[in-house]
């Protein structure tokens, strides 16, 4: 078998600057590729264009990448949930697989039909060097159909590379291939990461209600179509997502989008998203209904808010800061009165350090090799929010436990939603039942 080493050194030496740990260490790449792989991060943000096939040039073992158990999509398009490969085997790798490839194309789009195909390299495919260009182009020329190779093998990096490399296929090879029905001054695009999906999807209902129109939702649920215009948009908006702010950039720069950051975590950040979109886009009617909506919407939350800030306040709550959906619910619970007590896996970066400060006076973290169990008895915590690995502490301990993992709020229902999960977690009859001793323990006595 021959290795195309220049394949090699060329990706290695592309990955040099983003193979860094969030302390800024160099990561090994082999070692960056085994912990999360470029592939990855190229995959998760792409099978969110729903109406598109994604086929991996490469043996099969990589189709158990985590992007097909993406459960937060809920197009009626199911393409999207349908893992395709080329399955190389030991004689690709020795005689090439760009052949085969060609014919998988051909058969998938036969057979699906999709608006588009994305084409990803693997490590296999990269080693070897399968000329994966030529294969997409060959088999649009035969059927007409968008093939898009993503230069992504797991080698070349961490998944936040990986992320990156989509976003520039994006630029490169869709944004700006064709053109929406029509346009209106108030035309904007989301961009945000693969894991925002339903915090995007939740504050759709209060940009219509502004009328402002999103044309592509970009590492969100969308159609390839909507990708391919997404040029005429009037504003980017990037939503807490650091790793996708280098494409907004590029969006700025190749088709002259300006961009703003926002994020969703509480009221403030909420309503400050609603009235920077508003200054952007301009125009004083605009503003002016801005401004009534969050009036409105702010009314009404304080309203429902009101019998959980009665039954939430002073109880006590751990939280794994490690975890993004955790900042979700840190303004919330802090806002109805309760004492938080921040816990991370690893050392928090300014950012967060700040937003500490900010929500709760303070910016140090007590740290997940230290005992919990002590903390847990002094400051008599009533619940622990974190995901599925801290389950197994918070079971012993009889503590209620709230599984971050699977939920986002954002929006101001997001907040309210918030609320009604953390009462439901300390106010849950079953934890009356756990506390009590069992009746063995009765007649024993």
């Amino acid at each position: 078998m021959k290795i195309n080493q220049e394949n090699v050194n060329r990706h290695l030496q592309n990955s040099m600057s983003d193979n860094e740990d969030r302390f800024g260490t160099q990561v090994p790449s082999a070692l960056a590729a085994h912990e999360d792989c470029a592939f990855d991060g190229a995959m998760l943000t792409l099978i969110s264009i729903v109406d598109a096939a994604h086929l991996i040039h490469g043996p099969s073992g990589c189709i158990s990448n985590s992007w097909g158990n993406n459960s937060t999509l809920s197009s009626d398009s199911r393409l999207h949930k349908v893992r395709f490969t080329t399955d190389m085997e030991e004689s690709d790798i020795i005689f090439g697989a760009a052949k085969k490839l060609q014919q998988a194309i051909l058969q998938l789009a036969r057979r699906y039909q999709p608006s588009a195909i994305f084409v990803y390299s693997t490590c296999v495919s990269a080693l070897i060097g399968d000329d994966i260009d030529g294969a997409c182009k060959e088999a649009y020329e035969q059927t007409g159909i968008p093939i898009i190779p993503v230069d992504s093998p797991g080698f070349s990096g961490r998944k936040n590379l990986g992320i990156r490399l989509a976003g520039e296929t994006l630029i490169e090879q869709v944004i700006g291939t064709a053109e929406p029905e029509f346009t209106t001054p108030y035309d904007i695009n989301i961009i945000s990461d693969y894991n925002m999906v339903e915090a995007v999807k939740s504050i759709l209902p209060l940009l219509e209600k502004l009328g402002i129109r999103v044309l592509a939702k970009i590492a969100g649920e969308s159609y390839y179509k909507e990708i391919c215009y997404a040029h005429r948009a009037k504003l980017n908006v990037l939503i807490s997502s650091k790793v996708m702010l280098n494409f907004a950039k590029k969006m700025q720069h190749k088709f002259g989008i300006p961009y703003i950051e926002a994020s969703l975590s509480g009221v403030d950040d909420i309503t400050e998203f609603l009235q920077n979109i508003a200054a952007q886009l301009g125009g004083y009617e605009l503003q002016e209904r801005t401004e009534k909506l969050i009036e409105e919407e702010v009314n009404n939350l304080a309203e429902k808010l009101i019998f959980y800030k009665l039954n939430l306040a002073d109880k006590t709550v751990i939280v794994d800061v490690s975890d993004f959906q955790a900042w979700s619910i840190i303004s919330t619970a802090n806002s109805l009165g309760m004492k938080v007590i921040p816990i991370t896996q690893e050392k928090l970066n300014q950012a967060d350090k700040n937003r500490l400060q900010q929500w709760l006076n303070r910016d140090d973290v007590v740290l997940l090799n230290e005992n919990l169990e002590e903390i847990i008895q002094e400051y008599q915590v009533d619940a622990i929010i974190a995901d599925e690995h801290l389950q197994s502490l918070a079971i012993p301990a009889k503590v209620p436990f709230l599984n971050i993992n699977t939920k986002f709020y954002a929006s101001y229902a997001g907040i309210l939603a918030a609320a009604q999960d953390l009462y439901a977690t300390i106010y849950s009859p079953v934890w009356q039942q756990v506390n009590k001793s069992a009746p063995w323990d009765k007649i024993e006595s």
